[in-house]
């Protein structure tokens, strides 16, 4: 019991795990996002622009 309450206790890479998945999910979430923006309705002037190799298709 008392190894786990020192475990629970010393916590010193706690901010680093939190910093990395913070991170990861910024990532993430900015590819997410720049996918659904190539894939949605064209801006005006790109309607006839082509669609970069890296962007999948998404089917409605």
């Amino acid at each position: 019991m008392n190894f786990l309450l020192q475990i629970a206790s010393s916590e010193p890479h706690f901010p680093y795990a939190a910093t990395a998945v913070m991170g990861l999910g910024f990532i993430a979430a900015v590819t997410i996002g720049s996918i659904a923006w190539y894939n949605s309705k064209r801006p005006a002037g790109w309607e006839n622009k082509e669609r970069p190799d890296i962007v999948p298709n998404v089917n409605k």
